[in-house]
């Protein structure tokens, strides 16, 4: 594409879905704090004939390369697979795309890691006023028996496979009755925890072994927050060009009703029975029926292990404080 028909205008993708479906009229103040400050800009919206993901590689095979998510954590998702997609099908540099956000949602887990404020003006200021940080991206693909590669979606922020997926399962489908709020994921996640099932698999780090046998959960973060503000990686770096690794093995309930409490408070790696790892490729492979153990990137469940996460070379810009 040449230079000429790259636009320089934002791009604001709006999720009519977010906020309990009132991030129409709230986008409405933003766009009005956008024109005061000046700052030129074309938006679209789901709910019609595309989705966030389909709206942001049409627009970026439009030339737009500046994008607002106006939503949540799942609008982030959303839209960042649509960039990283073309970006890696295209060989376009993901560099070359810069990504605002006005978080709507209820978790706003993202945006936690970069300490974007969840007051609108502010954050429209940042598409004037905001400095630009580095953002990691994570390809994830789900793998047959063979290891040959069936699906990919890319994360900007943390995936797990286990009981993680399964609160999010939980957690999704409240949504969709409407049910909102921190205490969603903290129930949801005391029942999976009251449920667990172990489960045994290897995890392969840049190529070593780092955990072989069963697990209750998984998480792979290149950022700090998840859950509504749970961190299950409170070491991770979103420019570091490495995952981080935190595995709760099968361990008593005893322990874990105890430690349960680190996950809000950033303290979660002091706990002695976990294994954690960081590396810039990292391969789960079950074992016996843990083929069945779902997957979910950024809060969407995605598939079933196997699968490989891999940080890609190039990074993706975005508007922080």
């Amino acid at each position: 594409m040449e230079v000429s028909e790259i636009k320089e205008r934002w791009l604001v993708i709006v999720n009519v879905f977010a906020a309990s479906q009132k991030a129409g009229s709230i986008w409405k103040r933003s766009a009005a704090y956008m024109e005061a400050e000046g700052i030129a800009y074309e938006a679209r919206y789901t709910g019609g004939e595309y989705n966030a993901t389909e709206l942001a590689r049409k627009a970026c095979a439009e030339g737009f390369r500046r994008f607002v998510a106006v939503g949540g954590d799942g609008t982030v998702h959303d839209i960042i697979n649509g960039i990283a997609g073309y970006s890696d099908d295209n060989s376009v540099k993901l560099s070359g795309f810069t990504l605002a956000v006005i978080p709507l949602g209820s978790g706003n887990d993202w945006v936690r890691t970069f300490g974007i404020s969840k007051n609108i003006r502010s954050a429209v200021r940042l598409l004037k006023e905001g400095r630009v940080a580095r953002q990691d991206m994570v390809k994830v693909s789900l793998l047959n028996s063979s290891g040959v590669e069936t699906k990919t979606k890319y994360m900007a922020n943390i995936a797990g496979i286990g009981l993680d997926a399964r609160v999010c399962e939980i957690v999704n489908r409240k949504k969709k009755q409407g049910y909102r709020g921190k205490k969603l994921y903290v129930s949801a996640l005391f029942y999976c925890i009251r449920h667990r099932v172990p489960v045994a698999a290897k995890v392969i780090c840049d190529g070593q072994t780092v955990f072989d046998g069963k697990y209750l959960s998984m998480a792979f973060g290149t950022g700090k927050y998840s859950g509504g503000g749970m961190r299950q990686t409170p070491l991770a770096v979103p420019d570091d060009g490495l995952i981080d690794v935190t595995i709760i093995p099968d361990i008593p309930m005893s322990i874990i009703a105890r430690k349960v409490i680190t996950l809000f408070t950033g303290t979660f790696h002091t706990v002695k029975q976990l294994t954690l790892a960081r590396g810039a490729e990292v391969v789960v492979l079950p074992s016996g029926q843990a083929d069945r153990e779902p997957l979910e990137v950024d809060g969407e469940v995605v598939g079933r292990v196997p699968a490989r996460f891999k940080v890609l070379e190039d990074q993706l810009n975005v508007m922080v404080p």
